[in-house]
C-alpha cells in the first residue's frame, strides 16, 4: 500500500465524477453502447467508479482486481456466447482496465485491448472524459462486430446499456 493510492483514493479526482458524467453524457454512453449492440452479439458494459474504498487500497486491491471483481458481480461473464465485455474506469487512480469473457478473448489480442485503453487514457488526459468512453465502446463494439457480427434480427440484452456509477 503506497501513500499516493491512499491519497488518490481519499483525495483524488473523484469529485469530477458529477462534472465528467453528468445525466446527458450518460445518455450519450447509453445510446451508444445500444447502437454498437446492435450491430454484434456481444455485451458492452461500461462502469466508472470514482474511488476505491480505503480498506480495499490497503488490502491491495488494485484497479485490475476490483475490475475482476465487478466483472463477476455484474455477471459480464454470464453472456449465452462468452462475449462479455467490461471497460472499468477507476477515476482517482486514473486507471482504465478491460475484461473481457473467455470467448472474445481467445479471438482478441492483449495489444488491441490496450490499444482501445490507449485511446481512452488520451482523450481523459485532456478532460474528455465523454469522448474518451465513447471511443472505448465504438472501438470494443468493432471489435465485438468483427468477432461475433450480428444477423440484423433483434436480440435479447442481456446487460443493461446505461453506465454504472460507483
Amino acid at each position: 500500500m503506497t501513500t499516493r493510492r491512499i491519497l488518490s483514493n481519499l483525495f483524488g479526482e473523484w469529485f469530477r465524477m458529477g462534472r465528467a458524467f453528468p445525466p446527458e453524457v450518460l445518455d450519450a454512453i447509453t445510446a451508444s453502447v445500444s447502437q454498437g449492440e446492435a450491430t454484434h452479439r456481444g455485451e458492452l458494459r461500461v462502469a466508472i467508479e470514482s474511488r476505491l474504498p480505503l480498506a480495499a487500497v490497503a488490502q491491495g486491491v488494485t484497479a485490475r482486481d476490483r475490475a475482476a471483481m465487478l466483472f463477476a458481480h455484474l455477471r459480464v461473464w454470464d453472456t449465452e456466447e462468452n462475449c462479455g465485455v467490461l471497460l472499468y474506469v477507476l477515476l482517482s487512480e486514473h486507471r482504465i482496465e478491460i475484461v473481457a469473457d473467455r470467448g472474445i478473448a481467445s479471438r482478441v489480442s492483449a495489444d488491441e485491448w490496450a490499444t482501445i485503453t490507449d485511446h481512452m487514457r488520451d482523450a481523459f488526459a485532456n478532460e474528455r472524459f465523454h469522448e474518451g468512453v465513447l471511443t472505448g465502446v465504438t472501438e470494443a463494439g468493432a471489435l465485438l462486430a468483427t468477432h461475433y457480427p450480428g444477423d440484423g434480427t433483434a436480440r435479447e440484452n442481456q446487460l443493461p446499456d446505461r453506465p454504472l456509477l460507483l
